[in-house]
């Protein structure tokens, strides 16, 4: 669920989760929409994924519980992972996740630690299972260096390194389990990545991130990583239905890595016509549901960053086959999964890390 658009950074890089950003769309009509404006943020596929609506702040309301029950009973889901722009900058964080808990979920969260120090206790309180934090540098030239150009400025990424430095303390300190998540958009980064996985990887997990605009080079830049660490893959998670999935390489002195990154699934019967259903355009696959709420107070859901024009109404997803399709993807991937893992050997499917 994306539950703020605001965010203090401009990576070069961002989805946005497939929404355009709203500050910069503001009083804008759906055929001029802009993928990047004043504010220097960017949302990589605005411009071409057919976005119908802007996004809006999250109430912790009823209305905020039903969207969740809702989508519990139609899909089994269990987990709800909080989004934004920076999910921190939310007043009302704490209080969206004791609801969510209290709806039935494990909540986790993705954060580039901005009001981390101030959220984590509350966080921790309401219930908060896990925290991905965005790290993109160990340095300000570092965190600059990702940043719209506007932005470049040394002293500025200084104090967001440390604020995502304290934040990650603080969660820590509470007792959430907390991991690195690194994107590598290409080769030119291996050695910020050396340098964020000695600063890292003795305090919390650390898992690399293929960019999905970079492609390819992308992930060889991450396996060039890997080959320099001598790291060692030991284990594969997959989650069934979705294309989302993680590789654990242990190094030489012991620690784990992740690889994240994503594995061609796709829904049988909406992706089978989508132009960009091919092994080079479709770059996320079928990821999960995603949950907005419109500017209009609206929730609507989505089912592909690059594909917006294919959400619609909570109410019209609901009543459409979409969820029917989804469970049934997913109980034919578990299927196909087990069949073809079963000659390896098990390991704890509940690992957070």
């Amino acid at each position: 669920m994306k539950i703020i658009d605001a965010c203090g950074l401009t990576c070069t890089f961002c989805h946005n989760e497939g929404t355009p950003v709203a500050a910069d769309n503001v009083g804008k009509s759906v055929e001029t929409f802009q993928s990047a404006g004043r504010t220097g943020r960017v949302s990589i596929y605005a411009r071409a994924n057919g976005a119908a609506f802007l996004p809006a702040p999250v109430a912790p309301d009823d209305g905020y519980v039903s969207a969740l029950v809702a989508l519990r009973q139609a899909l089994g889901a269990t987990e709800l992972h909080l989004t934004g722009g920076e999910p921190t900058l939310h007043a009302g964080l704490p209080k969206l996740l004791a609801l969510a808990r209290t709806a039935g979920f494990r909540v986790c969260m993705t954060s580039n630690g901005e009001r981390g120090a101030e959220q984590m206790a509350a966080c921790a309180e309401a219930g908060l299972d896990r925290v991905n934090f965005s790290v993109f540098g160990t340095t300000p030239a570092e965190l600059a260096a990702v940043q719209h150009t506007r932005y470049r400025n040394p002293v500025r990424a200084a104090r967001k390194l440390d604020a995502l430095r304290a934040a990650i303390a603080a969660a820590v300190e509470h007792g959430i389990t907390a991991s690195a998540n690194v994107v590598v958009p290409d080769a030119s980064h291996i050695d910020r990545v050396h340098r964020l996985l000695d600063e890292y990887a003795p305090q919390l997990s650390v898992r690399l991130l293929n960019s999905l605009d970079e492609g390819q080079t992308s992930i060889d830049a991450i396996e060039q990583v890997l080959a320099a660490r001598g790291a060692v893959a030991e284990a594969r998670y997959v989650t069934a239905g979705v294309s989302g999935c993680r590789t654990a390489y242990r190094l030489p002195e012991g620690r784990r890595v992740y690889f994240k990154q994503i594995r061609p699934v796709r829904l049988p019967e909406t992706c089978a016509g989508c132009r960009f259903n091919n092994g080079t355009d479709c770059q996320e696959g079928f990821y999960g549901v995603r949950l907005y709420r419109d500017q209009q107070g609206r929730y609507q859901v989505g089912i592909c960053i690059q594909r917006m024009d294919l959400c619609r109404p909570l109410d019209a997803f609901l009543a459409s086959s979409l969820p029917a399709e989804i469970r049934r993807f997913r109980a034919l991937d578990h299927a196909r999964l087990t069949a073809e893992l079963s000659q390896y050997p098990a390991t704890d499917s509940q690992d957070k890390e």
